[in-house]
């Protein structure tokens, strides 16, 4: 079991991680305000669904086999970069099988879900973090390592899931406050695609890691 001076150490260190600006909530703020509070939320709970996912990489041991792959690098980036512009593009079409603000459908949170989700899963830098942060956390002496890796995974994805869902619902009043506005759907249309298109030039230009 993890110490409670470990795990406290470790909800600081993940709080100043989420505090800091990057693709997870680039992606929860760009679709609160695109699907309102109820599309906020959906964003968050894929993210954590991806940070489990992660995790059970990570304990397993599959990320270190992808990593010891340099090729491998590149092909998640690419394949996330143009799964992003694929985003983009259907942000821009008219309808797009979702609707927008407080006209989201239930249909249209799934999907929300499932593009961020696999939007996480295909960040090499996601997968790389993963197995460089959790470890560091982790004391062999407590016993097993991969259990520790899964508690701690756990932790972050609720920490994550709380987090980004107050994010969301923020977000997402901001997106109820537009709906009311003239353009306003033409502008979330804008805002989605836009995050989404910096979202791919980002992972087109990852630096791939040196192996040591």
């Amino acid at each position: 079991m993890i110490g409670l001076a470990t795990l406290s150490l470790f909800l600081l260190a993940v709080l100043a991680l989420f505090l800091s600006p990057g693709p997870n909530m680039a992606f929860v703020l760009s679709h609160g305000v695109a699907h309102g509070p109820r599309g906020g939320f959906a964003a968050a709970l894929g993210i954590s669904a991806a940070d489990l996912v992660h995790t059970l990489f990570a304990a397993t041991g599959v990320t270190a086999l992808v990593a010891a792959w340099p090729p491998s690098f590149d092909l998640l980036r690419y394949a996330g970069a143009l799964y992003l512009l694929w985003l983009a593009v259907q942000a821009l079409r008219s309808g797009g099988g979702l609707r927008l603000g407080a006209q989201a459908r239930p249909a249209g949170f799934g999907r929300i879900v499932r593009m961020a989700l696999l939007n996480n899963l295909v960040n090499p830098k996601a997968l790389l973090f993963f197995m460089v942060f959790l470890p560091q956390f982790v004391d062999p002496a407590r016993g097993s390592v991969p259990l520790q890796l899964v508690q701690l995974g756990i932790v972050l994805s609720l920490a994550a899931l709380g987090f980004n869902t107050l994010l969301g619902a923020c977000s997402g009043q901001v997106g109820r406050w537009l709906q009311r506005r003239p353009g306003a759907e033409k502008f979330q249309r804008g805002l989605l695609a836009t995050v989404m298109l910096a979202l791919a030039v980002r992972l087109l230009f990852l630096d791939r890691p040196v192996p040591r």
